[in-house]
C-alpha cells in the first residue's frame, strides 16, 4: 500500500455542513473534485486532478478497509465507512464517506464519493475497530472482518447473521409459513392440553390463527409496512425537491437496503445542488463584476473617444499651423537667398570702390612727384633767375631789360613754388582723405564680408529649419491619420464595450434564472 508522508497528530475538524465531493473513473484517478475536497486537502486542483485518489489516503487506515470498498463498488454496490484522510503538510481529517458506483451497462463506469462530517462517537468506534484490526493482525487472530463497510464475524460467529442474507419474498414466506404452522399445530396442541374446559378443537385453532395473524401482521408492519412508508416520505421530498430529509436505515433489512439508496441519492443530489449552488453563486458574481468592468470600460473609452476627438482637433490645427510656417520659412528662405545675392553684390561694388581708391592713392601719389618736380624747376628757374639778375646787374644798362625779364622770371618761379605748395597741400589733404576713405572702405568691406558670412549661415539654417518642417509636417500628417485610425478603433472599441455590457447583464439575468431554478432544491447550509 502507498505511505503518504508527511505526517502529523494535528487534526483538522471540517466545517458543520461542509460536503466534499470527488468522481473518480474505474482505475481509482479523480476526474472532478468541489472546492471544499481542495480546501481540506490542501492540494490545488491541479495536484489532485488526474491523480490516484490515494493522494489523500492516510497511512493509519488499515489496508482492508480500502479492500472492501473495492470489492463492494466493483461489485455495483454503495459503500459507506469513517475514513482517516490526509491533507497535502501532513495533518488529517475524519469524515462519513459514501461511494457510489455510477453504472452503464450493468457495470461501475466510474465512482462518486460524498463525505460528510462524521460525529465524534462515531470517530472514536471508528478509531476503536481499526486498533482491534491492528491487534488481530499482529496477533493472527481474527475474530470479524470487514463487509461491505460493516462488520462481519469469522466462522461460527457469522452464522446467526446469515439470516440478514434472505430476501424479502424469503422472510416473508418463512413468515407467512411459520404463522400458519402456529395455527394449525399450535391449535390442535392447545385443544389437546385443554380438552377439559369443554372448548371445541376449531375454535382453539381460530384462537392460534388470530394470534398468529397478529403476530404476523406486527412483524410485517415493523419490518416492511413501516419502513415502505418512511421510504415513500423520502421519495416524495425527493420528488418534491426537498433535500433536507435525514433517514435511518438497518442495512440488514431489505427495505433498509432502499431506504440507503435513496438516502445516497438525496445526498448525491444535496452534493450536486450545493456545489451547483456555489458555483452559480460565483458566476452571478463574476457576471456582475464582468458587467461593472465593461460598465466602467464603456464610460473609459467614451471618455477616451472624447479625448481622441479633441487631439485630433489639436493635431488638425498643429497640422494648418505647420503648414502656415512651412509656407513662412519657404518665404524666409527664398528673401535670405535675395539678400545673400544682394550681400554678394554689395560685396562686389566694395571690392571695386576698395580698387577705385587703390589707384586714387596712386595717381595722387604720381601727381605728388609731379608736383615735387615742378618745385624742383620752380627752385631751379628762380636760381637761374637769380643767376640772371647777377649777370644783368653785371651788365649794366645793357641788362636792364634782361634784369626785367629775370625778376619776372623769378616771379612767375616764386608763384609756380606757392601754387606748387599749394597743390601740395592739397593732394597731402586728398591723400589723406583717400587713407581714411581706404580703410573706411576695406572695414566696410569686411563687415560687408561678415554679413554675407552671416546670411550664408542663416540662409543655411532656414533650409535646415525649412527641410524640418518639411519633415514635421509629414510627421504630423501621419499622426493625423493615426488619431484619425485610433479614433475609429476607440468608438469601435466603445461599443463592443456597450455590447459587452449588454451581454454582461443578459448573462447575470440568465445566473439568476439559473440560481432561481436550482434554489428550488432545499438545502440546509
Amino acid at each position: 500500500m502507498k505511505i503518504n508522508l508527511p505526517v502529523t497528530q494535528t487534526e483538522v475538524e471540517m466545517a458543520e455542513g461542509m460536503v466534499l465531493v470527488s468522481t473518480t473513473d474505474t482505475q481509482g484517478r479523480i476526474t472532478h473534485c468541489n472546492r471544499a475536497f481542495v480546501q481540506m486537502s490542501g492540494f490545488s486542483y491541479e495536484e489532485l486532478l488526474g491523480q490516484p485518489h490515494n493522494l489523500v489516503r492516510h497511512p493509519d487506515m488499515p489496508p482492508e478497509a480500502y479492500a472492501d470498498m473495492w470489492s463492494t463498488i466493483g461489485r455495483g454496490r454503495p459503500w459507506s465507512g469513517i475514513v482517516k484522510n490526509r491533507c497535502k503538510n501532513g495533518d488529517f481529517y475524519w469524515v462519513q464517506a459514501n461511494v457510489s458506483p455510477v453504472m452503464e451497462g450493468g457495470k461501475p463506469a466510474g465512482y462518486m464519493s460524498v463525505r460528510l462530517k462524521p460525529t465524534r462517537e462515531q470517530v472514536r468506534q471508528a478509531e476503536q475497530l481499526y486498533r482491534d484490526m491492528a491487534e488481530e493482525k499482529a496477533s493472527g487472530r481474527r475474530s470479524f472482518r470487514l463487509h461491505a463497510g460493516g462488520i462481519r464475524g469469522v466462522g461460527w460467529r457469522d452464522w446467526p447473521k446469515r439470516r440478514y442474507r434472505l430476501t424479502l419474498s424469503q422472510r416473508t414466506g418463512l413468515a407467512t409459513g411459520a404463522a400458519l404452522a402456529a395455527a394449525v399445530w399450535g391449535g390442535s396442541a392447545l385443544a389437546e392440553g385443554l380438552a377439559g374446559l369443554g372448548m371445541p378443537v376449531l375454535l382453539w385453532q381460530g384462537l392460534c390463527a388470530a394470534l398468529a395473524w397478529a403476530g404476523f401482521q406486527t412483524w410485517f408492519v415493523h419490518s416492511t409496512a413501516k419502513p415502505l412508508a418512511e421510504a415513500a416520505d423520502v421519495a416524495g421530498n425527493l420528488a418534491a425537491c426537498n433535500l433536507d430529509g435525514m433517514l435511518d436505515y438497518d442495512p440488514t433489512n431489505p427495505i433498509g437496503q432502499i431506504k440507503r439508496q435513496l438516502w445516497l441519492v438525496n445526498l448525491n443530489m444535496r452534493a450536486i445542488v450545493t456545489d451547483v449552488r456555489a458555483e452559480v453563486d460565483e458566476m452571478v458574481a463574476e457576471a456582475r463584476a464582468i458587467r461593472d468592468g465593461t460598465l466602467d470600460l464603456s464610460a473609459r473609452s467614451e471618455q477616451q473617444a472624447q479625448a481622441v476627438a479633441e487631439t485630433v482637433a489639436s493635431v488638425t490645427q498643429m497640422t494648418a499651423s505647420l503648414s502656415e510656417t512651412s509656407a513662412t520659412v519657404s518665404e524666409l528662405s527664398q528673401l535670405s537667398a535675395d539678400a545673400h545675392q544682394h550681400a554678394d553684390a554689395g560685396s562686389q561694388a566694395t571690392g571695386e570702390v576698395s580698387s577705385s581708391m587703390e589707384r586714387i592713392r596712386g595717381s595722387s601719389k604720381r601727381i605728388t612727384d609731379i608736383i615735387e618736380l615742378m618745385e624742383q624747376l620752380a627752385f631751379q628757374t628762380n636760381l637761374l633767375a637769380l643767376n640772371a639778375a647777377v649777370e644783368a646787374a653785371h651788365a649794366g644798362d645793357q641788362g636792364r631789360g634782361f634784369a626785367v625779364v629775370a625778376a619776372e622770371v623769378r616771379a612767375l618761379a616764386r608763384r609756380s613754388t606757392d601754387a606748387a605748395t599749394q597743390i601740395r597741400s592739397l593732394i597731402d589733404a586728398s591723400v589723406s582723405d583717400v587713407d581714411t576713405g581706404g580703410h573706411r572702405v576695406d572695414e566696410a568691406a569686411r563687415t560687408i564680408q561678415d554679413v554675407v558670412g552671416s546670411v550664408q549661415r542663416v540662409s543655411s539654417m532656414l533650409q535646415s529649419i525649412e527641410t524640418a518642417a518639411r519633415e514635421q509636417l509629414h510627421g504630423v500628417t501621419q499622426i493625423d491619420q493615426a488619431m484619425q485610425l485610433i479614433d475609429d478603433v476607440t468608438h469601435r472599441n466603445a461599443e463592443l464595450a456597450s455590447a459587452s455590457a449588454v451581454s454582461s447583464e443578459t448573462l447575470e439575468r440568465r445566473a439568476d434564472t439559473l440560481q432561481r431554478a436550482v434554489r428550488i432544491f432545499r438545502v440546509n447550509a
